[in-house]
């Protein structure tokens, strides 16, 4: 929230205040608006436009401007929140002196000597993610500002070698030209200092914005630059097409990879240090017609839940789940697609198990985290390190729970299963739609039925749904077909409060930030493994499970429908399949 002072500087008014000043809306609007945003969260001006107070923010955005008289500012008049201050780092600001002002929407305010400099603003507007509009300021008050906010010293900026990219030329340079750069000059480009804090920006912005990958991805005339975050993949703003070459080396470099190899794909990892925690990084690069492509996983510690108690397993279902990671063996499964947070809630069944009297072993491909008291190993198939391998060496490591990353054979599943009729508990994936089809998966590849039934504990299927973002949700009324497709009558709807998100910037416009699980928990019971032993079908098996409670992957996502945690749009893409 940006404070700005009146009165000669004596005191200071919030934005609503503003409002009230200047017309727009009456002091008992103002009251009752806030009493609102103390109830349902939220921005002030969301609130407000919800009210009819104000027509959009727009409105508010215009009286900001000529009550700051923007176009011209002060900055020893206002009080900048510190994370706008953090939204451009110090460097950046002090190279280029600019102080970033103002965020509205998904513009960023900035006040800055010379308003004519292209590049950077591009530069700006790469790094913050944020559409930039410079303001006017005398120089003796910006540094003053700067020395303010950010503390004296300048360090070289990134925007250098932005700018004399953007110096575009009338002869493009085609792709032959570049891939025949010499190792020598792509050496010393990847050493400078800009390039260096390039690269940095881009891995540290993604990781600010809570994303899970990076892709850059070069074309015949750009550098696309894209973020998947909760799943989806956001575009940035993309890199000169000068830059591929030294841009995909230096992180190459970082990744300890070959830079004169660039025909072949190659996979390596990155270790960095972010606010005092280790965050690793998985990188594959792989030839393209237009270069190479660069994707990097980003394995945050931080992003990782282990509390099972909050991965949002229902009451009764968290009580099943815990009960069978409790057992002293047998075998606990858990499937889905790729994504959908299988290694989560194996990693906080593990956590939760994990204490000094227990001799936990894992075989991953690859290892995502690493949890201390845990002995974890990286399954490597190209030296002979199978699944299967790994499963035969911990039986002689005298274990009690073992961690199977995937069961991909018959040979691994055999191995598992034995492993649980004598006397370990084994945690482990598939891929299957739901979880009575997982059971039926493990004979169809050639488990004997009674092997399955007297192993297996437990199957668990999930997925992960977006969640409706919280700072722009609000009440609306879903399409009949779409109500009619989850199975929710006109008489239900009637009861029901439906939420989506309007798009805000704080969920980038999409109307929805964060995700959250659904479980599908099927404990075995006696009834089921009789059932089992007599090859009854995955439909048989589900409608069994639900007599004894089980509650399907859709009747889960329907109930967080109707609490308003999901939109109706995500219950039908994800578990309508």
């Amino acid at each position: 929230m940006l404070y700005y002072k009146i009165a000669r500087g004596t005191m200071t008014s919030k934005i609503g205040e503003i409002l009230v000043k200047s017309g727009k809306i009456k002091p008992g609007q103002l009251e009752e608006a806030i009493a609102r945003q103390k109830e349902l969260g939220g921005k002030l001006e969301e609130v407000l436009v919800k009210l009819g107070y104000i027509r959009d923010e727009t409105v508010i955005t215009e009286t900001l401007l000529k009550q700051l008289n923007i176009g011209a500012i002060k900055l020893t008049d206002i009080e900048i929140n510190p994370e706008i201050v953090n939204l451009i780092p110090a460097d950046i600001a002090q190279k280029n002196k600019v102080v970033p002002v103002l965020k509205l929407g998904k513009i960023l305010f900035v006040a800055m000597l010379d308003r004519t400099n292209l590049g950077l603003l591009d530069t700006l507007k790469f790094i913050t993610g944020y559409e930039i509009q410079p303001l006017i300021v005398q120089e003796n008050d910006l540094n003053k500002a700067l020395e303010k906010y950010y503390g004296a010293g300048e360090v070289e900026s990134i925007s250098d070698i932005m700018d004399e990219v953007t110096e575009s030329s009338e002869v493009e340079v085609v792709e032959e030209t570049t891939q025949e750069l010499g190792l020598a000059e792509l050496e010393r480009a990847i050493q400078e200092k800009p390039l260096v804090r390039l690269v940095d920006s881009i891995i540290l912005n993604a990781i600010k914005m809570g994303a899970s990958d990076i892709h850059i991805e070069p074309f015949e005339k750009t550098v696309r630059i894209r973020y998947r975050i909760d799943g989806t993949l956001r575009e940035m703003t993309p890199l000169p097409v000068k830059l591929k070459a030294a841009v995909v080396s230096r992180i190459k470099i970082m990744a300890k990879l070959d830079i004169s190899e660039r025909r072949l794909p190659q996979d390596g990892r990155i270790k960095i240090q972010v606010e005092g925690r280790a965050i690793d990084l998985r990188v594959s690069v792989l030839p393209c017609i237009w270069g190479e492509k660069v994707v990097m996983r980003i394995l945050d510690p931080k992003s990782l839940m282990l509390d099972i108690t909050k991965l949002g397993f229902p009451e009764r279902a968290l009580k099943e789940f815990y009960r069978a990671i409790t057992m002293p063996y047998g075998m606990v499964l858990v499937t889905g697609p790729t994504g959908s947070g299988k290694t989560t809630t194996l990693y906080s069944a593990l956590q939760t198990l994990n204490t000094p009297y227990v001799n936990i072993m894992t075989a991953e491909d690859p290892v995502e985290f690493n949890i201390h008291g845990i002995n974890q190993v990286l399954v490597r198939a190209e030296i002979g390190l199978t699944f299967a391998s790994a499963l035969r060496a911990f039986l002689r490591q005298d274990p009690n729970i073992i961690l199977v990353g995937e069961i991909r054979d018959l040979e691994t599943a055999d191995i598992a299963i034995k492993a649980a009729l004598t006397g370990h508990l084994v945690f482990s994936t598939l891929h299957t739609n739901d979880a009575p089809s997982t059971i039926t998966r493990l004979v169809d590849m050639g488990i004997a039925p009674f092997l399955v039934a007297s192993s297996v504990r437990m199957v668990i299927a999930q997925r992960l749904l977006k969640k409706i973002c919280p700072y722009c949700k609000e009440p609306y009324e879903p399409e009949a077909e779409l109500l009619e497709i989850v199975g929710i009558t006109p008489e239900e709807a009637k009861n029901i409060t439906f939420y989506r998100g309007k798009g805000c910037s704080e969920c980038g416009g999409t109307g929805m930030k964060g995700r959250t699980a659904v479980f599908e928990v099927m404990p075995i019971s006696r009834t089921l493994e009789k059932m089992i032993i007599e090859g009854a079908s995955a439909l048989e098996l589900q409608e069994q499970a639900m007599k004894e409670g089980m509650l399907t992957l859709r009747q889960e996502a329907i109930n967080k429908l109707k609490a308003g945690i999901v939109p109706i749009e995500q219950v039908i893409a994800e578990t309508m399949g």
